[in-house]
């Protein structure tokens, strides 16, 4: 794990845990596995705190417990779950598309509490929608369990791994921690019962204080309240689904950029038609006869048979094979090749790589770098006449690159002493480095943003939490009916500068979080290039 990533990974714990998770994690992340001794000794904390720790960590799947042979429980991070955190907003939003504010909110909710039971969930959900809503109105339990549903359906939430009911035997010693398992037909699963209710409003602060006196009275008196009928099932975000559904997307833009629209939408079609029955890993999609494809194309083509086998075969004979296709009896099957699409020559990393150069080196060393991915091995000599550049200036620009580590150089001698004078000095691009380089600086560069936000937030403190204790007065005020004169005269508290200061900072901070969504756009790229190159070896 290099030291940006490490830095990253801190910087995510400590702003969405805190200080006491952040030293557990970290120490974690610096050593590899280890049991809960040698993490007390490590960070310094109180036994408790670090239980407590490990516990939320465990809750959002971001530490992993192994038993071993000699009766002690391992804690190991997952810096890779860690890193995830950044895509959070991603999911949501993605959720948001595809099932409305529902799943917007239901996808928040399990990212909020690493993993949840439907019934509490659900409940969590209407009660906030009911919020939004006007007086009078509130959301139906039914409502948001249908998109429950849906979402499991189509997988982008799973249910958690759970602890064996039947224990295997009392007789030998028992296992120091549980181990968690869940067969795949019952991953996606939803229980069957009817959830009756509608969302609730927030109470005021007399009624949440009656409301606690009845509970407590209940408590005493010796009532419980009812089990919910899911009780111990729990579900969680499928991560792995969502980062399926992205590479879908981009491999459809990239036949639409490539092709044309109708080349696009017949791609969306296959990809759509085998979503849930391919495998997130898998290299390539279910194969799919033209007459299948055909059927599920959407009502707005109105394309006939002859010219989708046309464009199936224009897809299968590309040379960056995007479709692939099996046998020729009954026209053939085809399948989207996920795997081809996204190793070498895949061309997603490129425009990354290429705008890094526009604006480190210049649109000439940009023009070189293009040159040198088409025509893959190039002398000196024959950048200089491809691209049309003076000699001094491509050298400079070369030598440039290779100490960036964006280009390579490879010797092929005439002769076995490799005389200087009698060897071939080709110039090319090994993209997987480049992209590992690439890479290792957008976790930097989100590292770097999100620091710079804190110190920002850090700066602007007594003036951010004067405008938040004015905005409480503001909202009792109007709440109680107050006048105009009396608003406006709360409202003038915060003076024209300290007004304008809020507004640059609102508009500072809304630009660093922008900027964070957009270099993970560009981490997950790179990431799924990398990882479909590596299991290409």
């Amino acid at each position: 794990m290099t030291q940006a990533e490490l830095r990253l990974c801190s910087l995510l714990l400590q702003e969405h845990f805190g200080e006491i998770v952040e030293k557990v994690g970290n120490s974690l992340l610096r050593t590899g596995p280890r049991p809960l001794r040698l993490l007390v000794g490590d960070t310094g904390l109180l036994p408790d705190q670090v239980k407590k720790a490990l516990c939320v960590l465990i809750q959002h799947n971001l530490v992993r417990y192994e038993a071993q042979p000699r009766g002690f429980v391992e804690y190991e991070a997952r810096s890779e779950r860690i890193l995830r955190i950044l895509r959070y907003p991603r999911y949501i939003y993605t959720a948001k598309t595809l099932y409305g504010d529902p799943g917007e909110l239901l996808v928040e909710e399990l990212l909020l509490h690493g993993h949840l039971p439907m019934s509490c969930a659900v409940a969590r959900v209407a009660d906030r929608l009911t919020e939004t809503m006007e007086d009078g109105k509130t959301m139906d339990y039914t409502e948001v369990s249908s998109t429950f549903v849906r979402l499991a359906d189509t997988h982008f939430i799973q249910r958690c791994p759970t602890a064996p009911e039947n224990p295997q035997s009392t007789k030998g010693p028992q296992a120091p921690a549980p181990a968690l398992a869940i067969a795949e037909k019952d991953m996606y699963l939803v229980p069957q019962f009817s959830l009756v209710g509608k969302g609730k409003r927030r109470r005021s602060c007399d009624e949440e204080e009656e409301g606690e006196h009845k509970a407590k009275r209940k408590k005493q008196e010796g009532g419980s309240s009812e089990t919910p009928p899911d009780d111990g099932i729990y579900w969680q975000v499928n991560q792995e689904r969502f980062h399926q559904h992205f590479r879908d997307q981009a491999l459809v833009s990239a036949v639409a950029s490539r092709m044309d629209q109708t080349s696009s939408e017949v791609v969306r079609t296959m990809l759509r038609m085998s979503e849930v029955t391919t495998a997130s890993g898998a290299s390539h999609t279910q194969p799919l006869s033209s007459n299948e494809i055909f059927r599920s194309l959407p009502a707005g083509y109105n394309i006939g048979k002859q010219v989708l086998d046309q464009y199936l075969a224009l897809l299968a004979d590309d040379p960056l094979e995007f479709v692939g296709k099996s046998g020729d009896s009954g026209g053939g099957t085809y399948t989207v090749s996920i795997l081809s699409s996204w190793a070498p020559p895949s061309p997603f990393p490129h425009p990354s790589l290429i705008t890094l150069l526009l604006h480190r080196f210049g649109s000439r060393c940009a023009r070189i770098f293009r040159l040198l991915l088409r025509k893959k091995h190039l002398e000196q000599k024959q950048v200089e006449d491809f691209a049309m550049i003076p000699a001094k200036e491509a050298k400079d620009m070369l030598y440039r690159m290779l100490s960036e580590n964006l280009v390579s150089l490879q010797e092929i001698p005439k002769t076995p002493d490799h005389a200087p004078s009698r060897t071939f000095y080709l110039y090319t691009v090994n993209v997987m480095a480049a992209a590992r380089m690439l890479l290792h600086r957008c976790y930097k560069s989100v590292a770097n943003l999100m620091e710079r936000r804190q110190h920002e937030m850090r700066e602007n403190k007594r003036l951010l939490e004067k405008s938040q204790r004015v905005e409480a007065i503001l909202a009792s005020m109007q709440a109680t009916g107050a006048e105009a004169a009396q608003l406006h005269e709360v409202e003038e508290m915060i003076t024209g500068p300290e007004r304008q200061q809020l507004e640059n900072l609102k508009r500072n901070v809304n630009k660093m979080d922008a900027s964070e969504n957009q270099v993970d756009e560009t981490i997950f790229v790179l990431e799924s290039f990398i990882e479909s190159t590596m299991k290409r070896l």
